[in-house]
């Protein structure tokens, strides 16, 4: 990876905020205020007259736009192909909606820091595939970033948390490795994720998540259960009109927030000249969660049993994310756990501050230091290592036997998810047909077994076969997953001794042509 000349931040490009970091001169992370003067970004854009974007608008906005004008949570559409929204006669992609939120980001950091901001890590959910990966790197690209790399959000907020302690970077310091659990419920995401760690090395040992989760539906179970009460007593859906329902949405994710330091908070719905008022009570709202809650302690229990670690072993439960503010779940953790989770870092910050760690890490590796920063941190940063697991399974559509006279395609698994990486394998396969002249290799990252239901993220052929080449000839396929996050998988025909090989490199989602493109339309757009 190259740097350029100016400021190196870390940026977590969330769901509901977003947030900015960098390195301060003593070395420590500190995120960046914007216009605002507020540590974090609401990642809501609004789309006005004449090219002129609002990143984050206030409530009181909002109410008077049109809710067509308004995206939210575009972050759980990235690596869609085929969602999209139409503004002046155009369509813009998820990537270009999140390049907004990372330009707005970006213009706030060099007006707090009188510096251009040129390299960026951006983080991301664990669980995020491939696909969605490369969509966050591409708009970082349109924002004009130059995006030295994608790391995972449970794994930022690990250096956060080890630097936070005194601990990273210090070979000096002596004992035993820790094991954390980091539970990351975001406004629109959720991972959870085991990690070992001593102050110069780190590894996740286990991960696990869901991409369609996190404080927003906790918000929507809010939104229904007021909805319904005002269409029992009313007979009309406040919910059917898309400028009520947006403003009636942050009302409730206002009075969501409320709730964590209230045991109760009244809520008003307005709709065609009637109103409601609905008292809320914590404890309805935790009935009325409870099934949300359910599923990340269902996926904690899972990803300790995969780490291979007992609750006893956990140094410490980690918070990360706005929504584990919410009393219910440090009430799950401590009941599944035994301990009360720790707050020893910002829940909202620190992902973007582990971000910047690992952003100041790379920089100093490459370049041999990292702007404004002493030698003595430079040594510290340099001195850390780090190992990861694959959060997807990888593997390769193969045709199966589901009957004596009918075959069907399955996905074979080849490297299993958590599995520790960089990691290689090699599998013998067979022809399926007699006098074959090519093989097709598909490469699937995904848990089914149907291939619908995997992600096609490669593939290639073997042709000019051997002539006369019986079925079950066998063909050797080796799949590698370097450290990097670089996919590469060869096979090889046995027999005649043809060969052919894929490399799956986080190049972007978008064309060279496409991203150029998005980059000038996003520069004729006023961001404030």
């Amino acid at each position: 990876m190259k740097f350029q000349d100016g400021l190196t931040v870390g940026i977590d490009l969330g769901t509901t905020f977003s947030s900015i970091a960098r390195l301060d001169d003593d070395g420590n992370p500190v995120c960046l205020p914007n216009s605002d003067d507020r540590l974090i970004t609401p990642s809501v854009v609004l789309l006005g007259e004449s090219g002129h974007v609002i990143v984050g608008p206030s409530r009181e906005r909002i109410a008077i736009e049109p809710a067509e004008n308004i995206v939210e949570a575009v972050k759980r559409q990235m690596g869609n192909k085929d969602w999209f929204k139409v503004y002046q006669g155009k369509k813009l992609t998820p990537e270009f909606i999140s390049a907004l939120i990372l330009k707005k980001l970006k213009q706030d950091a060099e007006k707090a820091t009188g510096q251009r901001v040129a390299n960026a890590v951006i983080t991301v959910p664990y669980y995020f595939n491939d696909v969605r990966r490369k969509a966050t790197q591409d708009a970082g690209k349109i924002a004009g970033l130059n995006v030295v790399d994608i790391i995972n959000e449970p794994t930022a907020a690990t250096l956060a948390y080890a630097w936070k302690k005194g601990e990273l970077g210090r070979p000096d310091l002596t004992g035993q490795d820790r094991n954390i659990m980091v539970y990351d419920l975001g406004g629109g995401t959720f991972d959870v994720t085991v990690v070992r760690y001593s102050p110069t090395y780190f590894r996740v040992l286990a991960t696990d998540g869901d991409v369609m989760l996190g404080g927003l539906d906790w918000t929507q179970r809010i939104v229904e259960h007021v909805a319904e009460q005002f269409k029992r007593k009313y007979g009309s859906d406040p919910l059917s009109d898309p400028e009520t329902r947006l403003q009636f949405a942050a009302e409730c994710e206002e009075a969501k927030l409320n709730l964590s330091a209230k045991p109760q908070i009244p809520i008003n719905l307005y709709f065609e000249g009637k109103t409601l008022t609905v008292n809320l009570t914590r404890t309805d709202f935790e009935r009325m969660t409870a099934d949300l809650l359910q599923r990340t302690e269902d996926t904690t229990e899972l990803v300790l049993q995969q780490a291979g670690v007992e609750l006893g072993q956990l140094e410490e439960i980690v918070l990360v994310g706005g929504s584990t503010h919410m009393p219910a779940v440090s009430k799950m953790l401590q009941r599944v756990s035994g301990k009360a989770p720790a707050r020893t870092v910002s829940p909202e910050e620190a992902v973007a501050q582990g971000a910047a760690i690992h952003a100041a890490i790379l920089e100093a590796r490459s370049t041999g230091g990292t702007s404004g920063v002493g030698q003595a941190v430079v040594k510290r940063l340099q001195s850390v290592k780090a190992s990861d697991v694959n959060s997807h399974s990888l593997g390769v559509e193969i045709s199966e036997r589901s009957t004596p006279d009918s075959k069907r395609k399955v996905n074979h698994i080849m490297i299993p998810r958590n599995t520790q990486i960089p990691f290689s394998i090699s599998q013998r396969f067979v022809t399926n047909v007699p006098n074959q002249q090519r093989v097709h290799v598909k490469l699937l990252q995904g848990e089914a077994s149907d291939v619908n239901a995997c992600t096609l993220i490669g593939d290639f052929r073997i042709t000019d076969l051997p002539p006369n080449l019986p079925a079950g000839s066998p063909v050797e396929l080796t799949y590698r997953y370097d450290s990097s996050g670089r996919i590469i998988a060869e096979a090889k025909e046995l027999t005649g001794g043809k060969a052919a090989r894929a490399e799956i490199v986080r190049d972007g989602g978008l064309t060279d042509s496409n991203v150029d493109s998005f980059e000038m339309l996003a520069k004729e757009y006023v961001v404030e």
